[in-house]
């Protein structure tokens, strides 16, 4: 079998181009399913809300707030989609290292409208059971955890990982 040429010789992986952006695409499609699951999920606790009976004494900032999450719920179905409509419209164009930097893109975007979403209906479970200064805090606080899990801690790993290897 003949020699390939390794992206990163360092990393101890000899894998063409072609096989990495492969590679790459698949732990995409890992990613987008445990992301679209959740979405799927708050999506139909959302959509069950409308047609419970109390959703008609809910207040009109508790209605609009709703309606906000019921749309960032759709946005965040639609994001979680576009990479694989976009794998589809470029299938067979020898296109996939662009399909998964764009894919990594749209998926980044989405685990943060996903943290949005999520302490949303926090927010919102709190305010129409609590009241609103419950609410605010307990929104405020899982937005805070999310934004520590998701964007601070890998951060920080990444930043010890290089000074690590340097």
């Amino acid at each position: 079998m003949p020699e390939r040429d390794d992206i990163d010789p360092a990393d101890g992986r000899p894998e063409s181009e072609e096989q990495r952006a492969d590679r790459n695409w698949n732990d995409i499609l890992q990613e987008l399913r445990v992301t679209q699951t959740g979405t799927q999920l708050i999506s139909g606790f959302l959509l069950a809300i409308a047609f419970q009976q109390r959703f008609a004494s809910l207040a009109p900032f508790q209605v609009g707030f709703y309606l906000v999450l019921l749309m960032l719920a759709a946005g965040c179905t639609a994001l979680g989609l576009a990479p694989v409509a976009l794998h589809r419209q470029l299938f067979r164009h020898h296109e996939k290292a662009q399909t998964v930097s764009i894919a990594d893109r749209l998926l980044r975007i989405t685990i943060g409208l996903v943290a949005l979403l999520t302490s949303g209906v926090v927010f919102f479970v709190f305010d129409v059971t609590l009241g609103l200064v419950a609410a605010l805090v307990a929104g405020t606080a899982i937005l805070v955890v999310l934004v520590l899990l998701l964007l601070v801690f890998p951060a920080s790993v990444l930043s010890r990982l290089r000074r690590h290897s340097a």
